[in-house]
Formats: structure tokens, C-alpha cells, sequence
């Protein structure tokens, strides 16, 4: 699909339309100003004083008349044609030109009882905007109708979009930033009007907000020729409509006739492919709204140039404790909005302005869609067990860890194809999750090729979401589950790292959420973190950084799961607990190449359940002490310290040996400190209180000793694991660098047993012998030594 070439329309409206919406904007910008600046009198009842003010003056000035010009008129749209819609506000700080409608609208008071639409309420509200024990100046969590902080810029498109997908009757508008659209993350998602399917998705109307500047600096794209802009959102697929200018009655004509034909032009679209049943690709509209920075705030102060510059940005007038002038400018600034003609004498908005909002749940602020857990449906699962690899023997066959879970992503994805879709860059056939093209392609509405029937799996009505943008793909899901739907992401190790701020605005989010009580759960984020460190045979140095894992301990322990399950059955286990869960972010890490197995699936299932156990069958101290403690957590650590234990085992017949195995990594902290944590008491039965043990992890060693460092036994911790020693090598070569190999390992424990480091002197050398054989016949065959890379459990 194309549409027609930008058309100048009719406004419709008659003077007195145009002139309440007019009033109601006004009433938006005075409740903008007040929420910056007041802590009493907030209706100018007397002559503004030094005591009314807040101490402390932060906030956003800026973009908020902005965003509220948008925001009115959204609701006529939403009000004269039924249009179920939400509002995301791009512009980080500009929520009081958010907050603001939504007071008006009345579900902030209904949210928030003591936020009353009457003069009490109000100043209730003014007072608690950037104050302490109040709200923030992004529109954070606590705002009805947010789906989006804005509080890290560059994601608004992508979150619209993904709250757009499979909401076919939904209209997502978005208010992006200039500042913010100078962002890499920004830059691309412009690219995600080319995914958006016409039929069985709503649609993302983009309004960027040319207001010039950012803190203290132009911004580049209103720096440009009109005919540069054009041409580059054209370039991107886009049909720009521009709405310019500075005179609010000429705006307001402006911007309604200008909606009315984006709006046409979207159900236009809409209409031809749902009744032809014929997905394409549309040249959607976008609105390109340029107004001055700080519309209708001082034009100068103390001579300095002020609306239309970077000093509209923040607080345009400040020191007025000491400074008469500043305090009469802030008061004449605040009655050129009238607030006499907006509010009753007890502060309540007049009744034919009230009238201009829409009702009930179609308020922006009200809508369902803005609180996805209360339109979430839980999955329709199968039953992961019958995706079992069959096990009667721990340690002795191999398998993809990854593929058996690609067959049950395969399976949930055909019982749920209008809320389930999987996310990934151009890896899910190289991460082995390539099953899921048996019931859904990628989707594709852009040119075909004959050569694309061959292997290519691209489909209009795909539903795995392949881009080759981390950004890009995670904004959209996470606006897919904050509107109440379900995902998976899989993603190479080394490169979720560009995802790193979004995991942590996303986790922000949540926990804050956890005390909202209006706040409806939503589904968890379910990130597979594959083609891992120690498999980069290849790939090199690049492609070796476990680092996220770090990332991710960071943050609330309310939210944050990490798990390493070592082989398919625990894989599939884990998958199948993270896909049910709600309100976390869940971390799976598993490499997709082929790997020992160990548990079936009984066996799989309770030890996922723990977290954390001893593997009897690889334990040989039942009924007694151990003399050490081996650790494998994640898979070739798992392997490799399996392979010690055997080692050790073979030259010392009376060794005891302890084998465990952790795959929810946050049972490592103290039950105070996670939701997962051990008890002190169950750590000490584990770990024991003084024997030594070695602990064999997947990512940065210093993760394990800060998750543990207040346990009993800590001094007698010694971890092994990834120490940036890697280039171009086999996996076995690679763990020796970073002496996560069995050899190393067996030796760590020979020196760590007291009655071992003499006797023992004899074994470490010989295992010095086979780990420095081992290299050398990496270094001249390119391949592990047969008996190392085939090695097998051999009890």
C-alpha cells in the first residue's frame, strides 16, 4: 500500500469548538506550570507570595504545553469517533504536560482519592510533582495511562508499536522528542512501520515534537530544511504531515484538520486489508509538530530570550525568594491562562470543558491497554514433559540444549496466535530455535523475492519478530507485555550487553509497580541468553563477555531471576516456569550447541524446582564429611567440573567428593536478601562450614563471591570462571586459559585438601602433563584431543 501525496485540510470545527479545546489546553498549561512551581494557593485566590511556593523548584517546563496540545486533541479524536487509543510521551521530563489532562480527565482523582478535583485536591497535587515522598517529573508508573517513563531516552516508537501489535482496534500515538530522536535506539525504530500488519494490528501515529532544543543546545533535526525532513521520513517509509507554527487559534485549526486526516487515512488503510484480507506494507502517517520551546511561557526574563530557546527547557524563572520581579512575572504568567474562566470557585473544571473529555475506559488514562495485567490471559501450554530427551544414563549422551525448546516455543506459539510472539535478531535458526517456523514465519511486508520461498521463512502474517536491532526488538516487547500479552527473546551472549539500559529501565519499572496496588501484574520477560562465552569457536574474543549477568544482579531483587540450567530437560523445565510467571525478568542462559546430558525428566523438574542440589550419582560422600566440594553452574562449567571430580576419583580412591549443581543462580544469596536466597542453615548443609569448594561458573568470578560473601563458609570459596583470556580457540583451550578446564580444577582441589598437597604432588603433575597435551594438539589439529571432546561420566 502507498497513500495519497500530503494534502492541506479543512478544519472542520466551528470557533466555539476551537475555542474550548482552547480553554481546556490552557487549563492543561496553568495545572503544568502550577505542578512546577505552587504548594498552596492554587487558584491564585490572592496575590501570588514568596510562602505558596515550593522551596525547591524542579521540573520540566519545555515540552509540557507540547504534550498537552497533543493529548486535547487526541480526546476530540477519541470522543467523536469512538477510537480506542493511548498516549506515550517520548520527551523524558515532560510529564506535567501529561499529568495535567489527566487531572482534568478525573482518573487521577478516582486513582488517587486525595488528589481531588477540587481546590484541595489540586493543590495536593501541585505540591507532590519532583517532591519528596510525591511523584517524579517523567510519567512514571504511578501515572494512569503510562505504559512509557521516558525517564532513558530513545525507546518511545518501539513500546508504541509493540503495544500496537495484535491490538487491531488500538491507536497508539507517541510523542517523540527531537533531543530524543538524535538517539541510536530512536534512529532505528523508525523502521518499525514496515512490521506493522493492517489487518490483525492497530496502528502507531508518531508526533515529533520540533521544539527546537534540548538542556542547552538546538536539536538536529529542526535544524534542517522542511525538504530534508520530508524526504527523510519518506525514506523511512513514513507520509509526514506538518503542523507549524506559534499562534495557538491557528494551531488548533491546524492540528484538528491534520488529525482528522491522519486518522482517514489510517482507517483507510485498515479498511482495504481487512476486507481484502491482503497484508502489505503501508506508508503510514506521522505528524511533524514544531512549536516554540515553552509555547506560551515568558518570552524573556531579565532580558534573556526565553520561549523558543534551551532556557524554556527546565525552570524559566527561579531565584524569586530574592527577586520581587521573578515572583510578579510567575503570577502574570499563570493569569494569561485565565484560570478564572477554567475553574469553578471550588477548583473544579466548568462543566462544558469536563464535557470535552472522553468517558469511562476510553480515557486515555483509563485505558485497559495502559494496565495490560487486566487484559492479560495466561497461556494455553502444552505440557513441556513430552519434550523430554529420554536419560538412563547421567553424562553419556549429547544433545542441542536449545532445540528441544525451539519444538516447545513451536507448540505454544500455534495455541496462542493472538498473544504470544517470539523476538530476535536474524539468530533463531543459528540459536536452534527454528521449530517455531513450522506454525509462524517471520513476518515480512517488505519486497519479496523468488529466492525467498527457498528457506527464506518470511511470511505478511509472521509472528516471530526478526530485526537486526537489540533496541528495536526488545522496545517491542516490552510494549507487548505492558499491554497485556506474552514473548520470548533469544539473543547471542555477547550482545545482549546492547540491551543492558533497557533491562534496566524495564526492571525500574517493575519494581516500582510492585507497590502499585492499582498496577495489574503483567507477564514476565523472558530473555535466552545463548551462543554463549564458551562455545565462540569461531567467533573470537568479540563474541566471549558473560557480563550481563552482573547487569542484571544490580537491580530489585523482587524482579530479577537468573538461571543456567545445564541440559535440555532443565532447560525445558525453566522455560516452561518462565513463560507462567508474571512481574519478573527472567535471565536464562543456555548455549545452543551440542552438550552431555544428565537428568531425565523427573529428576529435571525437582531440581529446577530447588534451584540448587546435590547430584548423588556424581557424589560418592553419602554419610560422611567431604574432603572438598565441587560447583558446576552453567553447562561446560558443569561438564568441565564433572570431569574433575572423575579425574580425582580415578588417581585417589578414598577422596570424598561432593558434587553440586546450581541453576537458579540467586540461591546463592542469603533468603534476606532474594526471594530465592537459601537459608543460612540449608547453605551450610550444602556448601558445608569448612571444607574447600571449588565453584565452576559460566560467567565473571567475582559475581559468585559477591552473592556469597556473607555466607559461613566464604573464606573456603574459590571460584573459577571466565577471566577475559579467550581468542580463537576450542572450548577446551579456552576453559584451560581461564582455568575453568577439569584439569585445572582437580589440581585446585589437590592443593586445597590438606592431606593432598603432598601425596598429591605426584597426580598435579601428571595433570600437567595432559592439560599442556591438550593444548598442543588444539594448536596443531584446530580440534580438542577425541577423548577430551567425547568424554563421558564413567561411573
Amino acid at each position: 500500500m502507498t497513500t495519497s501525496p500530503i494534502s492541506e485540510s479543512t478544519c472542520t470545527l466551528t470557533s466555539d469548538e476551537i475555542a474550548r479545546i482552547d480553554a481546556y489546553w490552557r487549563a492543561c498549561c496553568y495545572l503544568a506550570v502550577g505542578m512546577i512551581y505552587l504548594r498552596a494557593n492554587p487558584l491564585l485566590k490572592e496575590p501570588l507570595k514568596e510562602e505558596h511556593l515550593k522551596k525547591r523548584l524542579l521540573g520540566h517546563w519545555g515540552a509540557s504545553p507540547g504534550l498537552s496540545f497533543m493529548y486535547v486533541h487526541l480526546n476530540r479524536i477519541i470522543r467523536e469517533r469512538q477510537q480506542e487509543a493511548i498516549f506515550l510521551a517520548g520527551p523524558g521530563h515532560g510529564a506535567p504536560g501529561v499529568l495535567a489532562p489527566v487531572y482534568l480527565e478525573g482518573t487521577y482523582s478516582e486513582i488517587y482519592p486525595n488528589k481531588s478535583e477540587d481546590e484541595e485536591g489540586m493543590r495536593s497535587f501541585f505540591k507532590q510533582f519532583s517532591f519528596p515522598g510525591g511523584i517524579g517529573s517523567h510519567c512514571t508508573p504511578e501515572t494512569p495511562g503510562s505504559i512509557h517513563e521516558g525517564g532513558e531516552l530513545g525507546y518511545s516508537i518501539s513500546h508504541a508499536f509493540g503495544a500496537a501489535f495484535d491490538n487491531p482496534n488500538l491507536l497508539v500515538a507517541v510523542a517523540v522528542g527531537d533531543g530524543e530522536s538524535e538517539t541510536g535506539p530512536l534512529a532505528t525504530s523508525w523502521h518499525s512501520s514496515k512490521f506493522l500488519n493492517p489487518i490483525r494490528d492497530g496502528a502507531v501515529l508518531p508526533i515529533l515534537h520540533l521544539n527546537g532544543y534540548k538542556i542547552n543546545n538546538p536539536t538536529l533535526l529542526s535544524r534542517i530544511p522542511k525538504e530534508e525532513l520530508t524526504e527523510l521520513f519518506r525514506g523511512y517509509g513514513w507520509t509526514p504531515h506538518f503542523v507549524e507554527g506559534d499562534d495557538p487559534m491557528t494551531m488548533h485549526e491546524t492540528m484538528a484538520s491534520t488529525l482528522d486526516a491522519c486518522h482517514a487515512q489510517i482507517r483507510a488503510f485498515q479498511q482495504e486489508a481487512r476486507e481484502s484480507g491482503k497484508a502489505t506494507r503501508c506508508h503510514w502517517p506521522m505528524i511533524v509538530l514544531r512549536t516554540p520551546k515553552g509555547w506560551t511561557g515568558p518570552k524573556s526574563v531579565d532580558g534573556h530570550k526565553v520561549e523558543g530557546f534551551w532556557r524554556a527547557h527546565q525552570v524559566p524563572l527561579s531565584g524569586m525568594r530574592a527577586n520581587e520581579a521573578h515572583l510578579r512575572q510567575l503570577e502574570d504568567w499563570m493569569r494569561s491562562y485565565r484560570p478564572e474562566e477554567l475553574f469553578d470557585d471550588k477548583g473544579r473544571l466548568i462543566p462544558e470543558l469536563k464535557a470535552l473529555a472522553p468517558e469511562g475506559t476510553m480515557r486515555m488514562s483509563a485505558s485497559p491497554h495502559a494496565n495490560g495485567g487486566l487484559l492479560r490471559r495466561g497461556l494455553r501450554m502444552p505440557d513441556f514433559r513430552d519434550y523430554a530427551l529420554q536419560i538412563t544414563h547421567p553424562g553419556r549422551v549429547r544433545a542441542m540444549n536449545t532445540k528441544p525448546t525451539g519444538a516447545l516455543l513451536r507448540d505454544v506459539m500455534a495455541k496462542n496466535m493472538d498473544n504470544f510472539r517470539v523476538f530476535g535478531p536474524d539468530e533463531n535458526t543459528s540459536n536452534k530455535l527454528d521449530a517455531i517456523y513450522e506454525v509462524s514465519k517471520k513476518l515480512w511486508l517488505c519486497d519479496y523475492r523468488e529466492e525467498d520461498a527457498d528457506g527464506g521463512e518470511l511470511s505478511p502474517d509472521g509472528r516471530v519478530m526478526e530485526m537486526l536491532s537489540e533496541h528495536t526488538l526488545e522496545g517491542w516487547y516490552e510494549g507487548y507485555v505492558l499491554t497485556g500479552r506474552h514473548g520470548f527473546f533469544a539473543t547471542y551472549e555477547a550482545f545482549v550487553h546492547v540491551i543492558d539500559s533497557m533491562y534496566n529501565q524495564h526492571a525500574k519499572w517493575l519494581a516500582i509497580c510492585e507497590d502499585i496496588p492499582w498496577r495489574a501484574r503483567i507477564s514476565s520477560l523472558n530473555l535466552l541468553i545463548t551462543s554463549t562465552v564458551w562455545r565462540q569457536d569461531h567467533n573470537g574474543f568479540t563474541h566471549q563477555d558473560p557480563g550481563f549477568l552482573d547487569v542484571v544482579v544490580n537491580k530489585n531483587p523482587e524482579v530479577t531471576r537468573i538461571y543456567l540450567p545445564p541440559d535440555v530437560n532443565t532447560l525445558l523445565s525453566t522455560v516452561n516456569h518462565c513463560l507462567k510467571s508474571r512481574d519478573n525478568i527472567n535471565v536464562i542462559v543456555a548455549d545452543k550447541q551440542n552438550h552431555l546430558q544428565y537428568l531425565d525428566m523427573d529428576a529435571a523438574i525437582k531440581h529446577c524446582t530447588k534451584g540448587i542440589g546435590i547430584w548423588e550419582w556424581a557424589s560418592n560422600d553419602q554419610g560422611s564429611e567431604p574432603d572438598a566440594v565441587m560447583v558446576g553452574c552453567g553447562d561446560i562449567p558443569t561438564k568441565e567440573a564433572l570431569a574433575a571430580t572423575a579425574l580425582l576419583r580415578e588417581h585417589f580412591e578414598d577422596i570424598k567428593l561432593r558434587f553440586i549443581n546450581v541453576v537458579d543462580l540467586f540461591t546463592l544469596q542469603p533468603a534476606g536478601e532474594h526471594p530465592h536466597g537459601l537459608s543460612d542453615a540449608d547453605f551450610d548443609s550444602l556448601f558445608t562450614k569448612d571444607k574447600p569448594v571449588i565453584f565452576n561458573f559460566h560467567g565473571y568470578p567475582w559475581l559468585i563471591h559477591r552473592l556469597a560473601y556473607r555466607r559461613t563458609n566464604h573464606a573456603h570459596l574459590h571460584v573459577r570462571g571466565y577471566k577475559e583470556k579467550g581468542n580463537i580457540n576450542t572450548p577446551l583451550e579456552l576453559a584451560i586459559n581461564n582455568e575453568i578446564d577439569r584439569f585445572s580444577l582437580a589440581i585446585d582441589v589437590i592443593n586445597r585438601v590438606p592431606r593432598l598437597q603432598v601425596a598429591g604432588a605426584h597426580v598435579k603433575e601428571k595433570l600437567r602433563d595432559m592439560q599442556i597435551e591438550c593444548r598442543n594438539y588444539a594448536h596443531e589439529q584446530g580440534i580438542d584431543k577425541p577423548e577430551v571432546d567425547e568424554w563421558v561420566w564413567p561411573f
